[in-house]
């Protein structure tokens, strides 16, 4: 949903365990007492850190893992599915148009605070969303909702500026979260402990610790099943207990001591590679749940710095990088090269980096550069944060770039997270690594927020034909498979204009003591965490 290689909007993610360090079959079981631990909480551990949990303002990894579980939308992801089935609704449907979309609400919805959840409470949640319009935020998602309008107090009207065929994928995230109207303020974000809403979990406490820019960051949340949830999820642990870690060497510790009872995809490369293969071996007392992942990680280019904005740059830069030596050499194979901006499993995916580059070689970077008369070597900051593999990526990225004499590349750590979102989002940086977590399972969700205007990363790149043709073409086919086309033209663009350079894709790995149960459902492509399927054995 950030690690070594961070996740922006479309969630800025942790990822590759704790490198790219970008994120439902219900269970049947009654909420049970568990024994264990503190006050009897399964406890997860994560180095996603984050700093802002209001849907308003929440876009990473380790909010959302927060209000997929205590937030309710109009629809959600079942477990192992990517096709949304209701959740506050009871039904939803789009008009013949496809320029309205209608939703009815359950009956006898409520809040954990006891407010009722009606249509009135759908609609501030959306418009207050587009109205803070946060620029770290998920507003960005919702660009085709014109207006939207409560008819009565189960009826929710949504009307578009144009057809967007993925709407309901947008509503199942937690960007589609429902928030209490006489809670919530209107014009500005929550704080994080005083949060409020209708899930299967309610947050109980939270420990929140400074952060060098001087604001808070959630280091402890203690959640407690919500008894007020009216949904399919029926929880099976009735405390869950989340904390933040800042280094994946803390994390394994803990979760070798018992502190934590499993992990998300947060451990370093390596030491998870080797907690498998201790799985593996029979060795241990860890088990290890492996499942698809579109997290992706990338280098992105400030297209509008003197340096980078050359796409002669970017295009050798391309054509060095060698993402078999990253996959084996720095991620430990947690993770598979990526040769376009849209990952491998996704609708629409081909390999168009790998296509126009191929393997690396330092004789056509230097043949790019030379008709484009740039002197070499051409020297850049390359800027990342994180620690672990976040940390060798870059400097094998450098060493990769630096071989041939046609770069010259210092590498800057950037530790606080927040800071560094901040940096990139006022043109600090002139390259710097970065991840991104799938909002919803579609090809869409790795062009529109990340190439548009400068995107969630704010890199400055903007192609009018992607942006303006392209793009809206996709939204407007209902099956996606028809947009298949459209969106390989997209990525063959993408491969020549190197606003960002795709380098690996994460397989999430999720370590769980022993007696920890119903990991496998908890989890799946989407990168949600359920916690509700989580037991104790």
């Amino acid at each position: 949903m950030s690690s070594a290689i961070r996740r922006a909007p479309g969630r800025l993610a942790a990822l590759g365990c704790a490198a790219l360090v970008v994120t439902s079959l219900a269970g049947c079981g009654s909420v049970r007492s568990l024994s264990g631990g503190s006050s009897g909480a399964i406890t997860l551990g994560t180095v996603n850190t984050t700093s802002v949990l209001d849907p308003a303002g929440a876009y990473d990894n380790g909010s959302w893992l927060i209000l997929e579980n205590t937030f309710q939308g109009l629809l959600r992801f079942p477990v192992g599915g990517t096709t949304p089935v209701p959740d506050a609704a009871q039904d939803c449907s789009f008009s013949a148009d496809a320029l309205t979309y209608h939703c009815t609400l359950r009956p006898h919805l409520t809040f954990s605070n006891g407010h009722p959840l009606t249509a009135q409470d759908v609609v501030f949640s959306v418009e207050r969303m587009k109205k803070i319009n946060d620029p770290s935020g998920p507003a960005v998602l919702f660009s085709t909702i014109k207006s939207v309008e409560a008819q009565g107090d189960s009826d929710v009207v949504f009307h578009l500026t144009e057809p967007d065929a993925v709407l309901p994928d947008k509503l199942a995230g937690a960007a589609g979260s429902i928030v209490d109207h006489s809670v919530f303020p209107a014009d500005k974000e929550l704080p994080n402990n005083q949060l409020v809403g209708s899930g299967p979990y309610k947050i109980d406490s939270m420990d929140e610790t400074s952060t060098p820019g001087g604001g808070k960051s959630p280091s402890k949340i203690s959640l407690s099943a919500n008894g007020k949830y009216q949904g399919d999820e029926k929880p099976k642990s009735s405390k869950i207990t989340v904390r933040y870690f800042t280094d994946p060497v803390q994390l394994k510790s803990a979760l070798d001591s018992g502190t934590v009872d499993l992990v998300d995809n947060s451990l370093d490369p390596k030491v998870a590679a080797q907690v498998q293969a201790d799985q593996l071996a029979g060795k241990g007392n860890l088990n290890v749940t492996q499942v698809d992942s579109s997290d992706s990680g990338f280098v992105v280019f400030n297209t509008k710095d003197q340096t980078m904005g050359q796409q002669a740059v970017r295009q050798a830069i391309a054509q060095l990088v060698d993402r078999d030596a990253l996959t084996n050499n720095v991620f430990a194979n947690t993770v598979e090269p990526l040769y376009s901006v849209v990952p491998q499993g996704m609708a629409g995916h081909n390999t168009a980096f790998f296509d126009k580059y191929g393997k690396p070689d330092p004789a056509k970077a230097k043949a790019i550069l030379a008709a484009a008369k740039i002197p070499t070597p051409v020297s850049f900051t390359l800027s990342w944060s994180g620690t672990g593999a976040a940390g060798d990526e870059p400097a094998a990225l450098k060493q990769e770039l630096e071989a041939g004499g046609l770069f010259q590349v210092k590498t800057q750590q950037v530790s606080d997270w927040t800071a560094y979102q901040k940096g990139w989002q006022q043109g600090s940086y002139q390259a710097y690594t970065t991840a991104w977590s799938a909002d919803y399972p579609d090809a869409e969700d790795f062009v529109a927020p990340l190439v548009v205007n400068g995107g969630a990363f704010y890199n400055g790149f903007d192609d009018p034909v992607i942006s303006r043709q392209l793009l809206p073409q996709t939204q407007g086919q209902a099956d996606r498979a028809q947009a298949a086309g459209t969106f390989a033209a997209i990525q063959n663009q993408l491969a020549v204009d190197v606003p960002m350079l795709p380098l690996v894709q994460s397989k999430a790995l999720y370590a769980a003591r022993q007696d920890i149960t119903g990991v496998e459902a908890a989890v799946d492509s989407t990168s949600i965490i359920r916690f509700a399927e989580l037991g104790r054995g």
